[in-house]
């Protein structure tokens, strides 16, 4: 390819260190929530029926109103049993997290192919840095925005698929039926996607200083004139003060 200069000195630097680390992260954020599977457990007793085991699965991208419980013996149990659901839609905020998390990684990816192979076009080219810098402030308040929606579903989901469910099912509230909460699937790899959102919004806001030293609008101290011109103005100061 034309221009291809490899050289790996970049990642050296903080500009390519953190870029790696984004990269990393991007792909713990979509694998911890995307990759999610779990169920909910209720024990379900009525006339000649006791301890009945009912399962709702639930997986990404959460979209618990299409979720139902299985079915005990209804015929066992006077023929109240109907069909139940989870509570609530988390999918968009679910889905916007991940997708960012995708696209995140795939830019960190053409990112440090442009550090390692074309890092002189990158540094000569203002317009490389500036969107970069563009890019970089923009998906900072992304994953401030996304993280924060994420953690209220992840919340509400809990709340969805925990004991409180019982209350909302008419079939418990039958005289001679009991139902008690079993179990609900360990959530933390989803805790854990909210750390790594967390992560990756730190990272993003501290590469933005990084990224920024790196165009002219750092670079240039005069605001206006190009570098060369700037340095003919100092090599001329200093020739004044010495003669």
């Amino acid at each position: 390819m034309a221009g291809l200069r490899v050289d790996f000195t970049l990642l050296l630097e903080p500009l390519g260190f953190i870029k790696v680390l984004e990269w990393i992260f991007a792909i713990f954020a979509f694998a911890t929530c995307g990759g999610f599977q779990g169920e909910t457990t209720l024990l379900i007793s009525c006339k000649d029926l006791a301890n009945k085991t009912v399962t709702a699965a639930f997986a990404y991208p959460f979209r618990l109103n299409t979720v139902v419980f299985s079915t005990p013996d209804p015929k066992r149990c006077g023929g109240n049993w109907t069909d139940v659901y989870l509570v609530g839609n988390f999918s968009s905020s679910a889905q916007f997290f991940v997708t960012l998390a995708v696209l995140v990684f795939l830019y960190c990816t053409a990112a440090l192919v442009v550090y390692i192979g074309y890092k002189h076009v990158y540094q000569q080219d203002s317009k490389f840095p500036l969107t970069d810098l563009a890019i970089t402030v923009i998906t900072a308040f992304l994953w401030l925005v996304s993280t924060s929606a994420w953690a209220k579903a992840l919340a509400d989901i809990k709340i969805s698929t925990g004991a409180s469910i019982i209350s909302g099912i008419e079939f418990c509230k039958a005289p001679g039926t009991t139902c008690h909460f079993a179990s609900v699937s360990s959530m933390r790899t989803l805790n854990v996607s909210v750390v790594f959102g967390l992560l990756n919004m730190a990272l993003w806001v501290g590469n933005i200083w990084f990224v920024y030293k790196d165009t002219n609008l750092h670079s240039n101290p005069t605001g206006f004139l190009k570098v060369q011109e700037y340095d003919r103005l100092k090599e001329d100061c200093k020739n004044k003060v010495i003669l």
